[in-house]
């Protein structure tokens, strides 16, 4: 009887030797690798640039890359599953995770790197900060290099490799962005419509004039009243182009098109895409918004 005790007793200690260990943040994701989890799209591009090909360090996303921006993304059980077994969080900041405040307070020894740290933030004329820097090409760089130093914190061992390859892809970008004006510097038209406030920031980098938003709130459709004075302002300004964002439907602009003669065209903000991000894909992306706007403002 004693002997069966004590065998019960082991297996039981055994037991809650292994909850323990499952319970809470873990951190390290297979085989022991350092985990960077990412909170959407642009920022998964951003940090695979930095840490691609260093041995040990994965990157994943924790949402699905047709989520779009993450203004009232609600979590669900699958992404704190991820993150309990990251040992790194990167996030855009400057308010758009708004369900940062319920993850840190379930796994509060993550550590987190907000890309927008100590970036001057547009505002509306409510006096609401834009988080969407790194719709402008400046913004990517900012936001590439302020990873880059958090990841070199948390994760020293790679200091060398972290640097170096985020050397490498602010280059690209710095060449990227100096294409760009120099493509757009003669154009005429400057005065847009823009379909939701993701573009503040990319008009202020190219001098560009955004008249009016179509729909402020992602996701819900502007009002009658709302429609109505939107057309107002584009016919008073004699606006003539509408830039829609591919993860919307363009209703909306095209009810204004339709009353105002004004023409739609896409630009891609750069949070959607394929969920195995090719490493360009920002700089892909932008070039096809160069050839909008060249074609929409020429």
């Amino acid at each position: 009887m004693k002997k069966k005790c004590a065998v019960l007793f082991v297996i039981l200690a055994f037991m809650l030797a292994a909850c323990g260990q499952n319970a809470g943040h873990t951190g390290h994701g297979q085989d022991g690798d350092t985990m960077i989890v990412t909170s959407f799209y642009p920022m998964y591009i951003f940090t695979s640039n930095i840490a691609s090909g260093i041995e040990g360090v994965r990157v994943v996303n924790m949402t699905e890359p047709q989520t779009g921006c993450l203004h009232d993304y609600q979590l669900v059980p699958a992404d704190l599953k991820t993150l309990e077994k990251a040992d790194i969080f990167v996030i855009n900041g400057a308010g758009l995770e708004s369900f940062l405040e319920k993850v840190l307070s379930q796994l509060p020894d993550l550590t987190v790197i907000e890309a927008a740290e100590g970036i001057d933030l547009l505002k509306d004329e409510n006096g609401e900060e834009n988080p969407h820097i790194w719709v402008s090409i400046s913004g990517a760089i900012q936001e590439v290099k302020n990873i880059t130093e958090g990841l070199i914190a948390a994760d020293p061992a790679n200091e060398d490799s972290y640097r170096k390859n985020s050397e490498k892809y602010v280059e690209k970008l710095e060449a990227l962005k100096q294409n760009m004006h120099e493509a757009l510097k003669d154009i005429k038209t400057r005065d847009i419509v823009t379909f939701h406030e993701a573009f503040p920031y990319f008009a202020h980098e190219f001098g560009l004039n955004i008249v009016s938003v179509i729909q402020r709130e992602p996701g819900s459709e502007p009002s009658a009243g709302e429609l109505a004075e939107t057309i107002r302002i584009i016919n008073d300004a004699q606006v003539k182009v509408l830039f829609t964002e591919p993860q919307y439907s363009p209703r909306a602009a095209e009810s204004i098109a339709a009353q105002t003669g004004a023409r739609i065209y896409v630009l891609d903000p750069v949070v959607t895409g394929p969920k195995e991000a090719d490493l360009d894909s920002y700089e892909r992306t932008m070039q096809e918004n160069l050839k909008v706007l060249i074609e929409a403002l020429k």
